[in-house]
């Protein structure tokens, strides 16, 4: 049975909006170790005292999840930050640094004339999951 500081195993598949959203079918199961924050604390919680072999849906809510849509993630900047040539897009994920060099990816929420409004929020912020798991095993 799955506790605190268990090594679990997961196979599942994760639904957004209706739409399968990314899978570990076929690939390698999801490893964490229970209670460390390293899972969305949704579904942590709801995998908990669950057993090795047992199948469980689980919805969490977006704020269990990625958190609220903040609107304060969204940040304006000029095209010519972009490379010569750049087709931008509303919606295209965009590779961008941070303040000490870090590269992290962000989505182009609008084109204005001479200026892109970007969405640093996670894509999945705002959003319910659902999930559908397989505990393959507990140690």
């Amino acid at each position: 049975m799955i506790k605190d500081g268990s090594r679990v195993k997961l196979d599942y598949t994760l639904t957004v909006e209706g739409k399968e959203v990314e899978s570990s079918k076929g690939k390698t199961p999801l490893e964490y170790i229970q209670g460390q924050g390293q899972i969305i604390p949704g579904l942590e919680s709801q995998v908990k005292e669950m057993a090795a072999g047992e199948e469980k849906t689980i919805d969490v809510k977006c704020g269990d999840a990625y958190g609220e849509l903040d609107p304060n993630a969204f940040q304006e900047i000029s095209k010519d930050k972009f490379p010569d040539g750049t087709d931008l897009f509303e919606g295209m994920v965009v590779a961008v640094k941070d303040k000490d060099g870090r590269r992290f990816n962000t989505t182009v929420h609008e084109l204005k004339d001479e200026r892109v409004v970007l969405n640093l929020n996670h894509p999945l912020a705002g959003k319910d999951l659902q999930f559908a798991v397989k505990v393959v095993s507990v140690e």
